[in-house]
């Protein structure tokens, strides 16, 4: 057995006989077992919150978004749809058209976003599933539209209403000044037949209606849009399905990737879960120098057999090793106890709903490989780097 290693271990799990060693011994331990619960509870929180915001993400946005560089609209011609459909990957997609529009009912007015979308729009977005009150948009009522919650509350619309229509303006495309303003917009009433609620951004922002309605408020043509909207079968070659798209389609069309249309989102997500790692690293250090501390007491606490050790061949490198040695122990049973109870408690959160944001809602984890290995790299190296500090305390002067 390696000699610092085995005086390490005799050190670390044997009594002192110096009751103030042990106790300072078993706060150190106490630090990093915190310390480590702490940091992955933490991480594995917000894999969480990342996993539960992303679901509100893909039932809204597609896996790819096909629009044009120039202009808020293009023409979906035979050449597009043939190269879609031969297109390997691609299970559906949707024609859709997104624009400002100004909302009136019962005298209350909104500015929000109407969307037309075809009849394949569920087979690309889970949209519908979101629509707790009424129906999602049926083609046996042409002038229907589904209305967010936000919209809703805002203007006090509900559905189903045959005595007062949801009025929905957008400007006149031209130049040139309008001498009469009642003829500067187009006009439509129509009729809300459901209420969707996914997140409160959303539900303020978008009125679902068909896209034939969009199309004749717009004035625009019947193979007239402002985007296609794709999902594809796999996202680990969705890479591969853009590049041929962009080859195919060529420079005239922009296509992004549901991640780069929330890229303000993740980027925020990405930034919060960096801060509060290096935060949480920070008390993890904090909690070290008791480590640290341990270390400096017990190699004091041993000065009589270190000279011994010294006297009868052992090197000064070799004493050091024996508390750098001894530090890192310290260190991965702190790992070991606090990782373990950080992984227990997850498992129970995920399974049990422990804590709760709200009534109905637990607060979202997720067990991730990627967070152990974080953490135990973490916990590793800080402790790896207190002992060294420690240690560096051993010269020769002291065994001397």
């Amino acid at each position: 057995m390696n000699f610092p290693l085995y005086i390490a271990k005799r050190y670390l799990f044997s009594k002192s006989s110096n009751n103030t060693i042990n106790i300072i011994t078993f706060i150190a331990a106490i630090g990093v077992i915190v310390g480590t619960l702490a940091l992955f509870i933490v991480l594995s929180g917000f894999s969480g919150l990342r996993s539960f915001s992303s679901g509100f993400l893909k039932t809204s946005d597609p896996d790819i978004k096909i629009t044009s560089i120039k202009g808020k609209s293009y023409y979906f011609d035979t050449n597009i749809q043939k190269i879609l459909k031969s297109q390997k990957g691609i299970i559906s997609f949707s024609k859709v058209i997104e624009e400002r529009a100004f909302f009136e009912y019962n005298k209350k007015t909104h500015i929000a976003y109407i969307k037309g979308v075809d009849t394949n729009y569920v087979h690309v977005n889970s949209i519908d599933t979101t629509v707790y009150l009424g129906t999602w948009l049926d083609s046996k009522i042409p002038l229907g539209v589904v209305v967010g919650n936000g919209i809703s509350n805002i203007l006090s619309v509900g559905i189903f209403d045959f005595i007062e229509p949801l009025k929905i303006y957008v400007p006149k495309p031209g130049k040139g000044y309008i001498r009469n303003p009642k003829n500067a917009f187009n006009k439509i009433n129509t009729q809300p037949i459901g209420i969707f609620a996914l997140t409160d951004e959303l539900d303020k922002k978008f009125t679902f209606v068909s896209l034939e309605l969009a199309q004749e408020l717009l004035n625009y043509s019947p193979q007239q849009i402002s985007a296609i909207e794709i999902k594809v079968r796999n996202l680990n070659k969705r890479p591969e399905i853009i590049t041929e798209l962009k080859n195919k389609l060529g420079n005239s069309f922009k296509i992004q990737t549901r991640e780069q249309l929330n890229a303000v989102f993740y980027k925020m997500l990405n930034t919060e879960n960096l801060a509060s790692y290096l935060i949480f690293t920070l008390i993890l250090i904090i909690a070290l120098f008791n480590v640290i501390g341990a270390i400096i007491m017990m190699i004091l606490d041993k000065k009589d057999n270190l000279k011994t050790l010294y006297s009868i061949g052992a090197t000064i490198k070799e004493i050091k090793q024996v508390f750098v040695f001894q530090g890192f122990m310290l260190s991965l049973f702190g790992l070991f106890i606090g990782l373990s109870a950080g992984v227990i408690l997850v498992l129970l959160q995920k399974k049990y709903q422990l804590f709760m944001i709200t009534q109905h809602l637990a607060y979202p984890v997720e067990l991730t490989f990627s967070n152990i290995v974080t953490v135990i790299i973490t916990i590793l190296i800080l402790g790896f780097l207190a002992s060294k500090i420690a240690s560096s305390r051993i010269s020769k002067k002291l065994v001397e």
